[in-house]
């Protein structure tokens, strides 16, 4: 036979620090003359991890030893190999990459006390069965001996069909494991280590050793509690002499001694538990019989193995609601706040994975805030490793308006700014961006984001990658009124470009809604819509149906926000703006929002001589805005009547019809009962003559006179009551609207612009 091996093409790795080498084997059986009689062609290949591959590594020596390492790979290509070493020292971790990075509990070593010099032997097992028939010291050393046979996967099996060693093993761990907490722990360990292989599940359940697993870690748990109570009470007597504190310490060594051993048991315990947690029907047998509660009892302890452990296994019960309320009720996170930061990694990204799961939950976010989580989550920012989990933990908190000012207090915008500078070119990570959007929904962390060349950083980026969600980011800053509106002003000439140019529909949108936010007074809007030639853009896309709702709103915000001034209202008018307006009302009569931004514009016109004549005069807005003048809305409402208070101002007609039709709305109650009592004095009389001869004459003329005299009498004075009262109701009401028009409003809040409790992204595999 004949192998041929020759190298194919060289390659990186998609996702590893490692080349990828193609290469074909060719086989070859020789006939007797020597040349080939049969052959056969396999193609196959081979990777070259270099792990140790680092910014700092000397890339040619690396190449030349991977060159000398493996045959597959020509000296002729030692180019090529170094080239592409300097792409993978280069090449950024991939988010697939660091997704794929799990944290698992480390693999049980054997403990102290459960190894013994001699060595078991599989042929030997029934003796080892036969010494757990004896007394406590045999029992331990027959367990100790399985144990070692066990933890061998290769003996798994044909201990599994033994019944007569697993039996007594049950049997020993049921009857005695009270007696001995080495015992149990060396018997635990020998089912734990079935537990690892998903097809030896049935054989543990079988012999109940989780609902024995189950009282095991209660009962230790138990035990920890007295022995603590106890050390409390020895060291709440002060010792005064040497003897009584020689006491106390050996007490306390006693007591380190067991809370090691104790330890033990309860990781092997537990790991055996959450190996048989795969089976959610098993799992839920578990949560039934309080496995979250003893979980979370377990964070108080130190030691960071075991922790590791509870902390991954309460991760794996957190995805289910049931558990994520059990864990709410147990203070949960307060226990797992101490352990951030810590020195061990793995734990540390447990803890923030855990944390993350339980961040969905409202007032468990509340609660991560009000342990002092945020300035330690903000820390970690600086931490490659945790950096993306603590980025998801931070923007789950910043969704809560509450909690966005609290950011202002840490150097956690700082941060994110370098962070955003860093990226380039590149596109920018979602979680970045979103906790950017959420967090300059807040003032000061506007104002702080804007410092130094913050917002010239942050717009030269937008406009030269047109990222939308950078532009939501900077839409967000121009609403705060304050310093950073007027640092706007020298964009206002870049975003009007945008929105004339031919880009997608959300690009223009947030560019839009970032220049109808700038209500700055030395703004020339006027200037602005000429150069432009905005005017035209505003009037098509107030049509309805002739774009997206968003974009049509935002288009009416834009024509409010540039009818503050006065040259721009009668440019406005005179383009036709004003009946397509009110098109757009009657066509989304039904939506609030629409409609609150309409009637903002009309307040917005009337403020000047030349477009309120135009309101008044040549359309029926006057008409609509009494329409909804008592809508539900009490944003539409509010801006309606400052609205028909500066028509009826200006004009008598108008305001004769504005002013009954308040006096009206107030009074509607009086005016119906007047309406009442005519319709019933019209009527014919309901009684019979013989009865209203009983009613008005049985006490003679001058008594019915009286009568008669007296009801009318008071019915005059109630009516005068109702009058004066409701008279008084009405004055009350006009003077506290025309109150409102001392100081013109601002605009309304619309949820279609900036929406901060949208989720960029929900869920994390």
């Amino acid at each position: 036979t004949q192998l041929k091996v020759t190298a194919g093409s060289l390659d990186v790795h998609p996702t590893e620090k490692a080349l990828v080498v193609q290469y074909e084997v060719e086989a070859s059986i020789l006939g007797e003359n020597g040349g080939p009689m049969l052959g056969e062609r396999k193609e196959g290949q081979k990777i070259i991890r270099v792990k140790s591959l680092s910014p700092t590594t000397d890339v040619a020596a690396l190449a030349r030893k991977v060159v000398e390492e493996c045959k597959l790979i020509p000296a002729s290509r030692l180019p090529q190999v170094e080239q592409l070493l300097y792409y993978l020292q280069n090449r950024k971790s991939s988010p697939v990459e660091k997704e794929k990075k799990t944290v698992k509990p480390k693999d049980l070593t054997p403990f102290e006390g459960t190894e013994l010099n001699e060595e078991a032997s599989i042929t030997k097992m029934d003796e080892y069965v036969e010494l757990l028939y004896e007394g406590l010291p045999e029992k331990i050393r027959g367990s100790g001996l399985i144990l070692q046979l066990a933890r061998n996967p290769d003996n798994l099996e044909e201990l599994l069909y033994n019944e007569a060693a697993l039996g007594a093993l049950a049997r020993v761990l049921r009857e005695d494991w009270k007696q001995s907490v080495e015992l149990a722990t060396i018997i635990i360990y020998i089912f734990f280590c079935f537990s690892s292989f998903s097809q030896f599940h049935a054989a543990v359940s079988h012999y109940k050793i989780g609902a024995l697993c189950m009282s095991v870690v209660e009962h230790e748990l138990k035990r920890h509690d007295m022995w603590r109570e106890e050390l409390r009470k020895k060291n709440k007597s002060a010792p005064e002499n040497g003897s009584l504190r020689r006491d106390q310490d050996k007490t306390l060594r006693k007591y380190q001694a067991l809370l090691a051993k104790q330890e033990q048991l309860l990781r092997v315990s537990l790991y055996l538990l959450l190996n048989l947690a795969e089976d959610t029907r098993t799992e839920l047998k578990m949560r039934n019989k309080n496995i979250v509660g003893l979980l979370v009892k377990v964070l108080d302890r130190d030691d960071e193995e075991l922790l590791v452990l509870v902390v991954s296994f309460l991760k794996k019960l957190s995805i289910f609601l049931e558990n994520k309320n059990d864990m709410a009720e147990l203070d949960t996170v307060e226990r797992l706040a101490r352990l951030i930061p810590c020195e061990h990694d793995d734990l540390l990204n447990l803890t923030l994975r855990l944390l993350l799961n339980l961040s969905f939950d409202s007032g468990l976010r509340a609660k991560m805030v009000e342990v002092g989580l945020v300035p330690k989550l903000t820390a970690l920012l600086g931490d490659e490793n945790n950096r993306q989990v603590a980025m998801r933990l931070l923007y789950h908190i910043s969704m809560d308006d509450r909690f966005r000012g609290m950011f202002v207090y840490t150097d956690c915008i700082p941060q994110l700014m370098q962070m955003l500078y860093d990226h380039g070119e590149e596109e920018i990570d979602v979680e970045l961006i979103s906790i950017c959007i959420n967090l300059s929904a807040n003032k000061k962390n506007a104002q702080l984001m804007c410092e130094g060349n913050g917002l010239k950083m942050l717009m030269k980026r937008a406009l030269k990658t047109k990222d939308c969600l950078l532009m939501k980011m900077i839409r967000n800053i121009s609403q705060h009124d304050g310093p950073t509106k007027p640092l706007f002003i020298d964009y206002v000439g870049d975003l009007a470009a945008e929105i004339r140019a031919v880009e997608g529909e959300v690009w223009i949108l947030e560019c839009l809604g970032t220049l109808a936010n700038l209500t700055i007074p030395d703004l020339d809007w006027e200037l602005l819509l000429k150069e432009y030639n905005l005017v035209p853009f505003l009037k098509d896309n107030l049509k309805p149906d002739s774009a997206e709702d968003d974009l049509i709103l935002e288009v009416v915000i834009m024509i409010g926000t540039v009818s503050m001034d006065d040259a721009c209202a009668v440019m406005l008018a005179k383009s036709g703006i004003i009946p397509a307006l009110i098109e757009l009302l009657n066509a989304r009569q039904e939506d609030d929002e629409f409609v609150c931004q309409i009637v903002y514009v009309f307040y917005q016109m009337v403020f000047h001589q030349a477009t309120r004549d135009v309101i008044i005069k040549d359309t029926q807005a006057p008409a609509y805005l009494i329409d909804l003048m008592h809508d539900k809305n009490t944003e539409i409402r509010k801006v309606c009547d400052n609205t028909l208070d500066i028509i009826a101002e200006y004009d008598e007609e108008w305001g004769r019809k504005i002013q009954s039709e308040k006096f009206r709305f107030h009074n509607n109650q009086w005016l119906d009962m007047v309406e009442s009592r005519q319709v019933d004095e019209s009527e014919p009389y309901l009684y019979d003559n013989d009865e209203r001869t009983d009613l008005f004459y049985s006490a003679g003329r001058n008594q019915m006179s009286a009568a008669a005299d007296s009801s009318i009498s008071e019915v005059e004075v109630f009516l005068c009551v109702v009058i004066l009262i409701s008279m008084s109701l009405w004055i009350r009401d006009v003077g506290d609207v025309f109150d409102q028009t001392s100081s013109s409003p601002g605009r309304p809040v619309t949820a279609y612009g900036f929406r901060p409790d949208e989720q960029l992204f929900s869920q994390y595999s």
